[in-house]
């Protein structure tokens, strides 16, 4: 449990609100930029510019010193772990639906609600348990494998889930001693480190469309988990990741309007139910918490 001026459920959903538009675009943006170069390719691009990008707000923070940290070990961890996750995703989203991509990825909320209770001492509420499933079991009505296996694109996706439920109780933790422009300092460094060679290995130079769905890219990339850290210092993982959830019905959307994807009655009623979690969650908050 949070306490004290940090602990906000207002707060962190107004960050998170942030989040979600921001993980929305790069979804789009991300399947744009694959139709011609490499997700190694972008994943690169997406942090060295997105290092340029996070500079004001480092500057604006203290320059340097304020990145400085004495958990650089669960940086490396953190973002190794993330940045693997990261790679199944953006390849996931060139193999299955946009809609798929990310309902799959919800099964990641029970992994990490489970990991913070184990290594972050948070607290599961029957209510918070039943968001949750809630918004699980309307992830299920959205995806509906086929004969109840996962194609290659859907198994991608879920292993991806489990690295981000990972990193997002490491986030989590890092938040305890480190600020978010650090976190996404960070991130961006690492991440930058770990992809130079294999980006190197295939790289083209993009055309001028492309570039600019990588600065999306990079854009989207850089200030989302900056807002996501800023969620988690006003609420527990376990309040954070539920509203998340709402990801899943936007990105549907956009997958209708932008590429056709199909939304029928379970799938409406995969988002109903998604909703509902997500209302469960934030009405019933403790009073104390707001």
């Amino acid at each position: 449990m949070m306490a004290g001026a940090e602990a906000s459920v207002g707060r962190a959903a107004g960050w998170m609100a942030g989040w979600l538009t921001l993980m929305v675009v790069i979804a789009v943006a991300g399947r744009e930029a694959s139709r011609e170069l490499s997700v190694f390719q972008i994943m690169l691009l997406r942090s060295t510019l997105g290092m340029a990008m996070l500079w004001p707000l480092v500057h604006a923070a203290g320059g340097l010193g304020a990145v400085q940290t004495r958990r650089l070990p669960q940086h490396v961890l953190r973002n190794t772990v993330h940045y693997a996750a990261q790679y199944g995703w953006f390849v996931a989203l060139t193999l299955i639906p946009l809609a798929q991509v990310v309902a799959i990825e919800f099964t990641m909320p029970i992994w990490s609600a489970a990991l913070a209770v184990l290594f972050l001492g948070e607290r599961m509420s029957g209510l918070k348990w039943l968001a949750v499933g809630l918004g699980l079991v309307g992830v299920a009505a959205i995806v509906r494998p086929r004969g109840g296996e996962l194609d290659a694109g859907q198994l991608i996706a879920l292993v991806s889930a489990l690295g981000f439920a990972v990193s997002v109780v490491l986030v989590k933790s890092l938040t305890r001693t480190d600020e978010a422009v650090a976190i996404s300092f960070w991130m961006l460094v690492v991440q930058s480190a770990i992809g130079l060679v294999p980006a190197l290995w295939v790289w083209h130079w993009p055309s001028a469309t492309t570039w600019g769905w990588v600065v999306v890219v990079a854009f989207c990339g850089t200030y989302s988990h900056y807002c996501f850290a800023r969620a988690m210092r006003h609420a527990d993982a376990t309040v954070v990741v539920p509203m998340d959830f709402l990801r899943v019905p936007l990105t549907a959307l956009v997958g209708w309007l932008a590429y056709a994807e199909r939304l029928d009655l379970f799938t409406a009623a995969g988002v109903g139910l998604i909703l509902a979690g997500n209302a469960l969650n934030l009405l019933r908050a403790p009073v104390g918490r707001r």
